[in-house]
């Protein structure tokens, strides 16, 4: 099986992430695309995270109906940070026979030499790195652990999605439209549940 693993906090899952597992779906011919919640980003510990519960909850509303993609609570029921060398050793025991593709944004690559044991990351998967159009990702501060490990980095071009996980907190935070910004079950969610206002412990 080839299986795609697309980490993040997916807070909220937009058309935006969509639309890159399916580029990465498409023209890689993956079998699968796993979304993989975080627990605890180590890379966004300055900010307060939606509940793990109700991550997963907007990504399986998101989902419904296309049998290609998963959700993965791998990371929210693991205690502590998410690590994505844990969770992809994790997939790799349970089906050896499964060839791993790391679905990351070119801007999280190029950071990829800081994330931990980015050398085990490698030789567990091939990490592709999905640029909007027009952008080519900067792989400069890699090439010292790409010659080490032998490994190259795949690229994936997709459309330039102009909006974010952020944008859509900030638009319900002060009361204006997410509209076809991410999926309507995804909208009556957050309304419902009353997620991303302002006050104490919002997201």
């Amino acid at each position: 099986m080839r299986l795609g693993i697309y980490g993040g906090t997916f807070d909220p899952i937009h058309f935006g992430h969509l639309l890159l597992a399916e580029r990465c779906r498409e023209i890689l011919q993956l079998d699968e695309v796993w979304f993989v919640p975080a627990a605890v980003s180590p890379h966004k510990i300055d900010r307060v995270v939606t509940p793990g519960r109700a991550r997963v909850e907007m990504l399986e509303f998101a989902l419904a109906g296309f049998p290609e993609f998963k959700v993965s609570r791998l990371e929210t029921s693991r205690p502590g940070p998410s690590f994505t060398v844990q969770t992809l050793e994790q997939i790799q025991q349970a089906d050896p026979t499964r060839e791993l593709f790391l679905l990351m944004g070119a801007d999280a690559v190029a950071d990829l030499g800081s994330w931990r044991e980015p050398e085990r990351i490698l030789q567990l998967s091939q990490v592709v790195a999905v640029n909007r159009a027009g952008e080519s990702p900067n792989l400069t501060s890699l090439q010292g652990l790409l010659q080490q490990t032998r490994r190259t980095i795949q690229t994936v071009e997709m459309p330039a999605v102009p909006y974010s996980a952020s944008e859509i907190r900030q638009r319900v935070a002060t009361g204006q439209s997410i509209r076809f910004l991410t999926p309507r079950p995804v909208e009556m969610y957050i309304r419902q549940k009353g997620l991303y206002q302002p006050g104490p412990g919002a997201a």
